[in-house]
């Protein structure tokens, strides 16, 4: 049975891969990936020859049942995402829990992640926290999300897009008043930006230059003041 590495991509900074994640996907006789345009420009930029095959929230379901009938007399299959580690709001976790009852072992390679990268640099207590992904369009049901942190001394982790950010922010002010919020984008890129400010400041920022680029943002409903 086919060892199955899960292997941490850059988010941004070519550079941003380990030594033994570069060996494992040359080692590998199948690389399983979001979208293969995306994936072979880094593999290209390593030179990283092996086979690819798309794995997407669109094909997951029927996907993983193809590639575990394929991957039998394989030795080593790697999974990634477009960036950062796989199966954190990426597809991967259907493929990895059949790969598991099927017999194969599963080996996590570790490296870069937004989610870690934006709290490191968000100045919120970092001992207990809490990743919520992409939150539901409806402001009404991220009331609810955010009411069960109201009084808790907890930092949360949202993913957010340009076209949200707004409404979700007005919508963090509305159930926690203005505090301090860490909006993290374009992390390891040449335009990095870290924001760290109360959320009105954020709101006057967005309306006078507009939002671009997918959104990590870091809050503590506890912290009114940087």
């Amino acid at each position: 049975m086919a060892n199955i590495y899960i292997v941490s991509t850059p988010i941004g900074n070519l550079k941003d891969i380990t030594y033994r994640a570069i060996e494992v996907l040359k080692s590998s006789q199948l690389i399983i990936c979001e979208d293969t345009r995306v994936s072979r420009k880094l593999l290209d930029h390593y030179d990283i020859k092996t086979q690819l095959t798309s794995l997407n929230e669109f094909n997951e379901d029927e996907k993983s049942y193809e590639i575990l009938s394929e991957i039998k007399t394989l030795e080593n299959v790697s999974l990634i995402s477009d960036a950062g580690t796989p199966l954190l709001s990426d597809p991967g976790y259907k493929f990895i829990k059949r790969a598991v009852k099927n017999g194969h072992k599963v080996i996590s390679i570790p490296g870069a992640s937004a989610i870690l990268a934006a709290l490191t640099a968000s100045t919120m207590p970092t001992n207990t926290f809490t990743f919520l992904g992409f939150l539901p369009k409806s402001p009404a049901k991220q009331q609810k999300i955010f009411d069960r942190y109201k009084s808790e001394n907890h930092t949360v982790i949202i993913f957010e897009s340009p076209h949200r950010i707004i409404k979700t922010l007005s919508t963090l002010k509305d159930s926690y008043g203005d505090i301090v919020v860490t909006t993290t984008r374009e992390l390891t890129k040449k335009f990095e930006e870290v924001n760290i400010l109360p959320i009105t400041r954020h709101l006057e920022l967005m309306e006078t230059k507009k939002p671009k680029g997918e959104f990590t943002v870091v809050f503590n409903p506890t912290i009114k003041e940087n």
